[in-house]
């Protein structure tokens, strides 16, 4: 089954909810939050940790916190059954996403140890029947590593149409572009190599060395009854508020290496202490030092980790606190889950989340981190951080004003205490932010959109789309009527996943198509589009088979989704 992964965009990211599945009601979780803990985990990050929950409407979490002599706490929190109020326990598995790549790029550094391959060789030397066109390039091992071979994030290794190739779009090594496809074909060159399985070569090169007998290498039906029950929000086709309903998630089957494994908090304790050990576990080194090196080298700038990040092998490295640090997330079709370690200091983090709500638990694992370095170095604890970092908006007061619609309608915005609230028809809407310009209205008026602001080249706010409406404030000074694109008519409407079951709004807003209202489309070719937030993305949106004036088929990041309707 394709999709699992939550990809970076996670604008078609797989968010099903089985027509069988139980409805459960969002609101405050104070109750569900202390679960059954260890005492190695420090009581600021316990506090914390149940602050956090409560604000993020997190239904379960699991924790481990380690150094380089072993882990120091394995800890769950919350609860797996929010119907029968069943708690999460230490045997439960969470699926960890994409941090299963960093398992992924240590087997490739093992087989180089053996001499079995070459990081710098190009993956057709080893996988020449691999269906895809570099104008670019050729493809390095090395550049899948580091998500900078210029291919996309979700098109199938082999393609279901016998003629299909996957894209080049950059140079490779140039820029970084993540990669699922990637991960997904390293995992398929150590199967060529290892001749066995993926999770079967994980297991024997890395789980059984480092005594992680808890962890499954594959999601898969057998160990259903392992892995801790998930969630998703009850309506997947629009912004998800923070409190809003859930309802539990479908089982899925998932084995390739970008995003395969499943494990408990004690067993990613080990893991951090193998990576903290710079590749050698409990018998004996498992990587060689020139390999933990290439693994843990900065080798590309990685934005999207956040600012100054780069990317080595499987992992992002950045600095924290003046210490190197390596980490990586990773999202499910149902979990999110973080992975910190401050190499420096010697001391790891991981925690995981059972649902799919938006976001990472990264500032569970910052703040272990930097309470056990603090530990470390005899200093008192640091303040904890905020709960809902989106909670406050920064310069609120940019966003107040009066905007107008041109048939008339008027959206009002008023900021207090750092919180933005709308005025629509007498009704006053709290706004949540999602990012920068990004809010979601908890209001049935205002549900299916987010509500993006614009700026002008001062960077002041002076516009704001919600779907295929358009309203401007006193500061806009450019045009203010444009008629739709004809051209572009074709194209709006619903388009559902064959591969997730998630709905897709394309709508026309001032002559330009948007995806959810939110990313513009640029034309790049006939009925052929790029996402313009990445100009030089490899991922497209192309509509096909138009039928009495209605494009029928879109196919966008590797998946097709056809035009639906609603009553």
């Amino acid at each position: 089954m394709k999709r699992i992964l939550i990809n970076r965009r996670e604008l078609l990211s797989m968010a099903t909810i089985s027509a069988t599945a139980g409805l459960l009601g969002g609101g405050a979780l104070a109750a569900r939050v202390l679960g059954k803990a260890r005492t190695g985990v420090p009581p600021p990050l316990r506090a914390f940790i149940a602050s956090y929950m409560q604000a993020m409407n997190a239904p379960g979490l699991s924790l481990a916190l380690a150094n380089r002599e072993g882990t120091l706490a394995a800890a769950a929190y919350g609860y797996v059954d929010l119907a029968s109020k069943d708690p999460v326990t230490e045997l439960h598995r969470f699926e960890i996403g994409s941090i299963t790549k960093s398992f992924a790029a240590l087997v490739i550094l093992q087989l180089q140890d053996e001499g079995k391959l070459d990081v710098q060789h190009p993956i057709m030397r080893y996988l020449p029947w691999l269906p895809i066109e570099t104008d670019y390039g050729e493809i390095r091992i090395h550049h899948l590593l580091t998500h900078s071979s210029g291919m996309p994030d979700d098109v199938p290794v082999i393609p279901s149409e016998p003629d299909a190739h996957a894209r080049q779009a950059f140079v490779p090594g140039s820029q970084f572009h993540y990669s699922n496809w990637g991960f997904e074909v390293l995992g398929r060159l150590v199967e060529s190599i290892d001749g066995v399985s993926w999770p079967e070569a994980v297991t024997r090169r890395l789980l059984a060395p480092l005594g992680m007998s808890d962890t499954a290498a594959a999601i898969t039906n057998k160990d259903r009854s392992r892995i801790a029950q998930s969630y998703v929000p009850l309506q997947d086709d629009r912004p998800y508020p923070r409190h809003g309903a859930l309802a539990v998630a479908p089982s899925v089957i998932f084995s390739a290496a970008a995003g395969s494994v499943a494990s408990t908090p004690a067993d990613m304790g080990r893991y951090l202490q193998f990576l903290l050990n710079r590749g050698i576990g409990p018998r004996g080194r498992l990587v060689s030092e020139d390999g933990y090196r290439l693994f843990s080298t900065p080798h590309i700038a990685a934005e999207e980790f956040g600012p100054g990040a780069r990317y080595g092998y499987g992992i992002a490295v950045d600095q924290l606190d003046g210490h190197k640090r390596l980490r990586h997330t990773g999202g499910m079709l149902s979990f999110m889950s973080s992975l910190q370690i401050d190499l420096d200091a010697g001391v790891g983090a991981f925690a995981s989340i059972n649902a799919q709500l938006g976001y990472r638990p990264n500032p569970v694992t910052q703040y272990g981190i930097q309470l056990l370095r603090a530990a470390a170095e005899g200093k008192a604890a640091p303040s904890a951080p905020p709960a809902d970092a989106t909670a406050e908006v920064n310069a609120a007061d940019g966003y107040a004003g009066i905007y107008r619609a041109a048939d008339g309608r008027v959206l009002e915005i008023r900021a207090a205490d750092k919180r933005l609230v709308m005025i629509a028809d007498g009704t006053l809407i709290p706004l949540q932010q999602v990012k920068e310009d990004q809010f979601i209205a908890d209001h049935p008026q205002f549900c299916l959109y987010l509500l993006v602001f614009g700026r002008d080249a001062a960077k002041a706010v002076v516009e704001l789309g919600f779907g295929p409406d358009w309203y401007a404030n006193s500061r806009y000074a450019g045009v203010r009527s444009l008629e739709p694109a004809q051209p572009l008519a074709p194209y709006p409407g619903i388009y559902l996943s064959d591969d997730s079951g998630r709905a897709t709004r394309i709508v026309m807003r001032r002559a330009q198509l948007w995806v959810d209202g939110v990313t513009p489309l640029v034309p790049i070719g006939e009925r052929l589009f790029r996402f313009a937030d990445e100009p030089s993305s490899p991922e497209t949106a192309e509509f096909r088979r138009v039928i009495d004036g209605q494009a029928q088929i879109l196919i966008a990041d590797g998946g097709v989704l056809r035009r639906i309707f609603e009553a």
